[in-house]
């Protein structure tokens, strides 16, 4: 599979919807642009002493699991595939740090691509089936917030370890 999502500028006036889903497109679309001509090599190394678990693998891996966790899992009620477990909350990180870069990016593209199908199909204030004990059950509106958050601060890892890997930065 190959990325067909173009970093683009969301509309600046739009409905909730259309603005949502723009700025999540476009954060997402921004992981595959820091990752782009990356040595497959340093895609696995963790330059940050006080961040062992931290590599652009192990970042587009999180980010992957993430959209599963949350639109499929918690959205939707399906059986949680993740690699994380109560033994290893960061499974994911290991796993990503261990596999070629180029899977990992088309696996979270595909991933991207079930997240905006079961967008189109819920209402913003669509309620997920899953919750935590004690915790309110979340809207589709919030998980879209919540993944736009997401991606954006770990674009700004990515942007720290795509300079430390080779020098590349870039917005």
């Amino acid at each position: 599979m190959t990325n067909t999502m173009d970093r683009f500028d969301p509309p600046m006036s739009a409905d909730e919807r259309t603005m949502l889903t723009s700025w999540l497109d476009r954060h997402r679309a921004t992981v595959r642009e820091k990752c782009a001509g990356l040595d497959a090599g340093l895609s696995s190394s963790a330059p940050l002493p006080t961040s062992p678990l931290m590599s652009i693998g192990g970042v587009v891996s999180h980010l992957r699991w993430v959209e599963h966790y949350w639109f499929e899992v918690r959205l939707l009620g399906v059986r949680d595939r993740a690699p994380w477990s109560p033994d290893d909350w960061d499974a994911e990180f290991r796993v990503g740090a261990e596999r070629p870069l180029t899977e990992l990016l088309d696996e979270y593209d595909a991933q991207c691509a079930r997240s905006r199908e079961i967008t189109a199909k819920l209402e913003l204030n669509s309620s997920a089936r899953v919750s935590t004990e004690g915790e309110q059950r979340a809207t589709l509106r919030w998980v879209l917030m919540h993944m736009v958050e997401e991606t954006a601060r770990h674009n700004g890892h990515l942007d720290i370890l795509r300079e430390l890997a080779d020098g590349r930065t870039g917005e």
